[in-house]
This record gives structure tokens, C-alpha cells and sequence, in this order.
């Protein structure tokens, strides 16, 4: 099983689901370093892309996704449907990132 079918939708295309295997997640809580909230705070009073928190959040988007696979991989899925993102502030400079779906074990329809 080395490729794990990933989509936000409730359903595969060209694909039926066998089992479902319940939720899955994975989680990360993230802050901002001392440094990349200075090199932020200049970002934000002169404008423009802010690359140092566009990189913080891709990377904590990556992890939760990682984690949430390993999470489905465990139960035996091959397979995660209507998977999400979701970010809280957990207090000030600290987010916690949440990547979320259903695992289920799919077959290729004929």
C-alpha cells in the first residue's frame, strides 16, 4: 500500500468504497519564533507577501497532513475521503493546525 488516495470529496471517482474505517486526523501546534515574529512584523508594515509565515504555515499544514496519513495508514486504510483542514489560535503566536477526513479502504470499479 505505498500510495495512499487522498481527496475533499465524499467519494473517489472510479472507485468504490469497501470499508469504511472511521475518523482520522493529525494535529500540530505551531509558534512563531522571536526572530520570524521580528522579520513578520517588518512584513506587515511594509506589505507584500509574508514568505517566513507563508513557509510556518505550509509546513504545519504538511506536518498535520503527514500525521493524519500515518494515522490512516494504521487502521488499513488506502484511502481518506472528505479530508479538511482546520486552524485555531490556541493562544497569542501559538496555532494549532488540524488535517481530518474519513479512512476507508477503496477498490478500482470496472
Amino acid at each position: 500500500m505505498d500510495n495512499l488516495l487522498i481527496t475533499t470529496s465524499t467519494a473517489l471517482e472510479g472507485y468504490h468504497v469497501k470499508t469504511q474505517l472511521g475518523l482520522v486526523r493529525g494535529i500540530t501546534v505551531r509558534s512563531r519564533s522571536i526572530i520570524g515574529n521580528i522579520a513578520g512584523g517588518f512584513m506587515t508594515i511594509f506589505g507584500g507577501k509574508s514568505a517566513i509565515y507563508t513557509e510556518l504555515c505550509e509546513n504545519s499544514r504538511e506536518e498535520a497532513l503527514q500525521l493524519m496519513i500515518k494515522h490512516g495508514r494504521d487502521l488499513g486504510a488506502n484511502a481518506i475521503i472528505n479530508m479538511r483542514y482546520e486552524s485555531n489560535e490556541v493562544m497569542q503566536g501559538l496555532t494549532e493546525v488540524l488535517a481530518y477526513g474519513t479512512a476507508v479502504v477503496v477498490e478500482k470499479t470496472l
